[in-house]
């Protein structure tokens, strides 16, 4: 009986998350808990006892995209590694390998917050937790992205005391004040662009 059950609230989380995907790529991150529980077939008491909180959802909605990031950010620095960089800075890697493999998965970041509906809302600021930093989602890609600002840092290409958690709320800013423009995308890049120079000036 104990086993049936668990085989029964399984699926009822997968159809659940099923379900979710689809209305938060609808409808974004204002997508209905009670319209999701509907169209799953159960009830609003089901939906929340999986997903508590709006914000559970959106992360768990969000997961697979965050894992692709994490996984380009590994690609990113085991490239740098293989340009010739080693954890002394003094490898034989092109100049600027560690800014590019930087700033590429930012912009991938980016495109991802500006594209994938709700992923900016489950990166972003929760009352009551500190910015980025409060849950799953944010902390997975602060750890992927730690050895990228570390390779540019070494560098000096990137300004003192800038953090991934710096990177993720710009991120997820300009994914949020450019929703609503007529091309999120190009606009979303033309403003990091201008954020970059800030962050990281291009050395002569």
């Amino acid at each position: 009986m104990v086993e049936r059950q668990r085989a029964d609230a399984r699926r009822n989380y997968e159809r659940i998350l099923a379900v979710a995907e689809e209305e938060v790529a609808a409808r974004g991150a204002d997508a209905s808990l009670e319209q999701i529980a509907r169209v799953a077939g159960v009830g609003s008491a089901t939906v929340r006892r999986h997903f508590p909180t709006r914000r559970a959802l959106l992360e768990a909605v969000s997961q697979h995209r965050i894992e692709a990031l994490c996984a380009r950010a590994r690609e990113l620095d085991a490239r740098k590694g293989d340009d010739g960089d080693d954890d002394s800075g003094k490898g034989d890697g092109r100049k600027g390998d560690g800014r590019e493999a930087l700033l590429e998965w930012l912009g991938d970041v980016v495109a991802y917050c500006v594209t994938a509906r709700g992923l900016a809302a489950a990166l972003s600021y929760d009352e009551g937790h500190d910015p980025v930093g409060g849950n799953s989602c944010a902390a997975a890609l602060i750890e992927a992205g730690e050895p990228l600002l570390r390779g540019a840092a070494r560098e000096g290409a990137v300004t003192p005391k800038v953090t991934v958690e710096d990177l993720i709320t710009l991120a997820v800013g300009l994914a949020l004040a450019t929703e609503h423009h007529p091309d999120p995308t190009a606009r979303a890049d033309a403003l990091l662009g201008l954020a970059v120079a800030g962050i990281s000036p291009e050395r002569d």
